[in-house]
């Protein structure tokens, strides 16, 4: 065979370290804008990005040219180095380790992309652990409590 085709859709979601409320409203764009240059660089599609204020969902097309680990790293660890720049926060910004990845049809996307860009609706209904939970449940991940997310007390 000549050619591979392939069409891969995956949900990515990671939260900020300690699930804090670090993102702010106003930088949000901007974050977002950066963390899509990174996903397209390394030749996938951004589908749909929101960035909440402790945890990011991000859609992609992905090429299997690169493992969904090695995006997620890059992703993460080229942004948090931008929010460090930027300076952003007194602290230093680093993101929770850990991801979760959810895979779709092709005749889901429109109802995935929705549901990322209206989280700020979606979130005064259901907490972000409460949502991370429905995702486990829905696509049969088994799971321990206690490394589910950390939280900074």
């Amino acid at each position: 065979m000549p050619n591979s085709y392939t069409q891969l859709y995956i949900q990515i979601v990671f939260a900020v370290k300690g699930r804090q409320s670090l993102i702010a409203k106003e930088n949000r764009e901007e974050l977002q804008k950066y963390m899509t240059g990174i996903v397209q660089n390394r030749g996938h599609k951004m589908l749909a990005i929101y960035c909440n204020p402790d945890h990011v969902h991000v859609f992609v097309g992905l090429k299997p040219t690169q493992s969904i680990s090695d995006l997620v790293r890059d992703v993460k660890a080229s942004s948090s180095g931008f929010i460090n720049e930027k300076g952003w926060l007194k602290g230093k910004f680093s993101w929770q380790e850990g991801y979760g990845a959810f895979s779709y049809s092709g005749s889901a996307l429109d109802n995935v992309i929705n549901y990322i860009l209206n989280q700020e609706e979606h979130h005064k209904k259901k907490s972000f652990r409460e949502e991370y939970i429905q995702f486990l449940k829905e696509f049969y991940i088994e799971y321990d409590e206690k490394y589910l997310l950390e939280e900074i007390e």
